[in-house]
């Protein structure tokens, strides 16, 4: 049995999204614990803390934040790189206040001046994030697509990366299939497959997976497009995830789909079609 599910909004109160990833039929979900296109955030009332802990509890349901969207822990611009690293320092907390154990967060781009100094700007951010956590929650590195001037598009950039952290306990990997397609790994066949997770496996331990973001494409391999399309309606398509949900390395993980809702399927439709697909 595959554990599926997908991102929830947090409207109204940070406990509603229990019940919203529990009315989409969801075994795992994701959200964000604040404002993800801003950058302030507000207090979390202990009432709130409760209720979603409590709902967490009921359901059986696994949590997983996401950082943000305007944070940027490899900006050579100054300003912008330390409200990020304030951003993921204060998320780390949000997520021990609420009980939630992974917070996944992208390792930005570097905007031109050259991917070692990117790097080392997020090796900084997370090394000074993770001291001053007094918590024991797990911040998830997510893979990138290949875009223009990104930090972890290769699993050989996270490997530099994950060697630069001084708590390597607190720090796990998210494994996103649409951006992986789009760097250029291969996921539509069974050798694609073991190639890719071979590599993987090589340079940041498969042992040190604890997310994968389930996602089809709009982008066909190595196009470096990060636009995220319904599960086998996109470039890897239902064979790839046929293969891809019979791999025991995939199924044994939180699968996150961060796909659209439009009229064609909706979130319910994408847990559907994992589970029709894993079968």
């Amino acid at each position: 049995m595959v554990k599926v599910g997908v991102h929830v909004s947090i409207a109204g109160s940070l406990d509603l999204a229990v019940d919203r990833a529990k009315d989409a039929g969801c075994d795992v979900f994701q959200m964000f614990s604040s404002n993800p296109r801003g950058w302030g955030y507000q207090p979390i009332a202990g009432e709130v803390s409760e209720a979603f802990r409590a709902k967490c509890r009921t359901t059986g349901l696994i949590p997983v934040d996401h950082m943000p969207y305007l944070p940027n822990l490899a900006s050579p611009k100054p300003e912008v790189w330390e409200k990020s690293v304030s951003t993921l320092t204060a998320e780390l907390g949000r997520c021990g206040t609420l009980g939630i154990p992974y917070l996944v967060t992208h390792l930005g781009h570097h905007l031109g001046d050259g991917i070692a100094g990117g790097r080392a700007r997020v090796i900084t951010a997370i090394n000074t994030a993770l001291g001053t956590s007094e918590n024991a929650v797990q911040l998830i590195l997510e893979n990138t697509a290949g875009e223009k001037n990104s930090v972890g598009s290769s699993f050989e950039h996270i490997r530099g990366i994950m060697d630069g952290i001084e708590e390597k306990k607190r720090i796990g990997i998210c494994f996103d299939t649409c951006h992986a397609f789009a760097a250029g790994y291969e996921l539509r066949t069974e050798e694609g497959i073991a190639e890719t997770l071979g590599q993987l496996d090589e340079q940041v331990g498969l042992s040190n997976l604890r997310v994968i973001h389930l996602n089809d494409t709009k982008g066909d391999r190595g196009s470096g497009l990060d636009r995220h399309e319904h599960i086998g309606l996109g470039f890897i398509g239902e064979d790839g995830f046929r293969r891809i949900l019979h791999n025991r390395v995939f199924v044994a993980l939180p699968l996150i789909c961060e796909t659209p809702v439009d009229d064609r399927r909706d979130d319910r439709g994408n847990i559907q079609a994992v589970r029709d697909l894993a079968r």
